[in-house]
């Protein structure tokens, strides 16, 4: 057996046996306009807020397992793989890429070959164009790495989300989880438009916006 097959087995285990029943039978999930991220049946940026780990796993856990296989969160190198053990665990039954978030002299091609490797396999990518966590549920300024990449695969769909509740799950200061119900709202996906990639990066944080703005009414009714 390959070095694939048995890393693809634990990371099926993993979700199957563990993530997935967590996520919908402890925690709970609402999601909102789900047919929008299933529809696509290839290649994926799925751009989506970012407060906490949980994000990731809640993403993951949408897909039907075996999709599952074929989804790559982007997650920073000097975090994630900082010791042998994390970039084991962390690249196994994550499936993550990892990435540099310091200045490098790479081209942008060397810098995200890998993530166009998986895209150019018809894999999905999960990136926090935030670059960090943020606080409070707060949506801060979106970095233009996920421009680069759509820039890169302009035949590949960008689909922004909008995720409210992991932050009371797993605060960035904690280590404690806390069962909550978190809401996904998922918009149309859009392509690269051969705008500048500033203005495809506003773009994207508009969209994640605006569902922000969605929950908030819902929140108030």
């Amino acid at each position: 057996m390959g070095k694939k097959y048995l890393n693809n087995t634990a990371k099926f285990l993993f979700f199957l046996l563990f993530v997935k029943p967590f996520i919908f039978f402890v925690l709970g999930i609402n999601v909102r306009n789900l047919e929008k991220l299933l529809q696509n049946k290839g290649a994926a940026i799925i751009v989506a807020n970012h407060n906490s780990h949980i994000d990731t796993l809640l993403i993951m856990s949408l897909f039907p397992i075996l999709t599952i296989l074929k989804i790559h969160p982007v997650a920073a190198a000097d975090y994630f793989c900082n010791t042998k053990f994390k970039s084991f665990i962390f690249k196994t039954l994550i499936g993550i890429i990892p990435i540099s978030r310091h200045i490098t002299r790479q081209s942008k091609e060397e810098v995200f070959a890998d993530i166009n490797t998986a895209l150019k396999n018809n894999e999905i990518i999960i990136i926090y164009p935030e670059g960090t966590r943020g606080e409070d549920n707060q949506i801060k300024e979106f970095k233009t790495g996920v421009a680069h990449i759509a820039k890169m695969n302009p035949n590949v769909p960008v689909i922004p989300l909008y995720i409210n509740g992991p932050d009371k799950i797993l605060p960035k200061i904690d280590a404690i989880l806390v069962p909550f119900i978190s809401d996904i709202y998922i918009a149309d996906p859009i392509y690269y438009d051969n705008t500048s990639t500033k203005e495809f990066t506003s773009k994207v944080k508009s969209i994640v916006e605006n569902l922000y703005l969605t929950h908030k009414k819902k929140e108030n009714l």
